[in-house]
């Protein structure tokens, strides 16, 4: 697996892996096949594993725990904090307080059982909390030595500059896909012009962009993406048509569209790194083989345009979900 470097120095492998559906939003979990599932990610040279405190709420951060102590692997670990909900209710509030940043690092840090979490993110904001504050917390957690490196979830580029000016942020993870495109007004050029890494969520549009889900019952129980705007069924008829392109354009290139989809963001720049999500063995090594695939800038920019012609129906989120998103 190659690697790359968010910041001036967390170098990772190219391609992490998501662990949220590990623990719900994607249907029952398995927590032996998901342990599966990080042993073999190990062994294909994925170090980067990314987590977040409400992922289950804390069984995710709980699992990765259990990983790191019965395994000692050389992995990098990246969690959140800012986003606090109950067991069971999707509704949420956001902090993201130093006081808050503070309480919520030690927790995860015991969940986890480390001494220093590589990344932490704020995994919202909370427009009512100036960044500043926010940064200072971290900053201070870095000094202390219990976080390595400060991370942003889906802020706006005057948030990012201001928040960078306090401290250096090493990572912005914010959706991006051949579906999701927002980023590449402002937010990624402030990276790539501040020298801050990219790290894409959902970088297959929640599985979507694979081309394996046709309508709603598709969708197992306990699955919230029927949920989303842009899966309704009106939604998934109209947007199926990027699917379809990109299965078209995978054909050619004789690989998955999965493949296609994640070597496109990897040929976006070398500071960029997708944590495409997964729960079973079989995804993730068709995931981590997207790493080898190269894209020409002719069939970068032919894809691009391809998918660019057709309208995405639909917001990402509920407006429950969009809270704290661009702030």
């Amino acid at each position: 697996m190659q690697t790359r470097t968010l910041g001036s120095d967390l170098t990772i492998s190219a391609i992490g892996l998501g662990c949220m559906g590990m623990s719900e939003f994607y249907g029952p979990r398995d927590d032996s096949e998901s342990l599966r599932v990080l042993t073999r990610a190990v062994e294909m040279g994925i170090d980067f594993f990314d987590t977040a405190d409400m992922y289950g709420p804390h069984h995710n951060e709980e699992l990765i725990g259990r990983f790191l102590a019965s395994h000692k692997p050389k992995v990098r670990i990246a969690t959140k904090f800012g986003i606090v909900r109950k067991p069971g209710e999707y509704q949420r509030r956001l902090d993201s307080s130093a006081s808050y940043a503070r309480q919520a690092c030690e927790a995860s840090l015991r969940r986890l059982g480390v001494e220093q979490i590589d990344l932490y993110y704020v995994h919202r904001v909370n427009p009512a909390t100036p960044i500043e504050e926010t940064m200072e917390g971290l900053a201070q957690l870095v000094r202390e030595g219990k976080i390595g490196h400060v991370g942003l979830c889906e802020v706006s580029a005057e948030t990012l500059r201001r928040a960078h000016a306090v401290h250096p942020v090493t990572a912005v993870q914010t959706e991006y896909s051949l579906w999701t495109r927002d980023v590449e007004q402002d937010v990624l050029p402030a990276c790539n012009e501040l020298g801050i890494g990219f790290v894409p969520y959902s970088p297959l549009g929640r599985g979507f962009l694979t081309g394996r889900f046709q309508e709603t019952a598709d969708f197992g129980e306990d699955d919230f993406r029927p949920n989303l705007p842009r899966f309704s069924e009106q939604a998934m008829v109209t947007n199926r048509r990027i699917a379809d392109v990109i299965g078209e354009v995978a054909a050619l290139k004789e690989c998955t569209p999965a493949q296609l989809s994640l070597a496109w963001l990897l040929s976006k720049g070398d500071n960029i790194v997708p944590i495409p999500g997964t729960k079973r063995l079989r995804y993730l090594e068709e995931n981590a083989a997207a790493a080898s695939i190269h894209l020409t800038t002719d069939e970068q920019q032919q894809l691009e345009a391809a998918t660019a012609s057709l309208p995405v129906m639909g917001e990402r989120y509920t407006p429950e979900g969009m809270k704290g998103v661009n702030t």
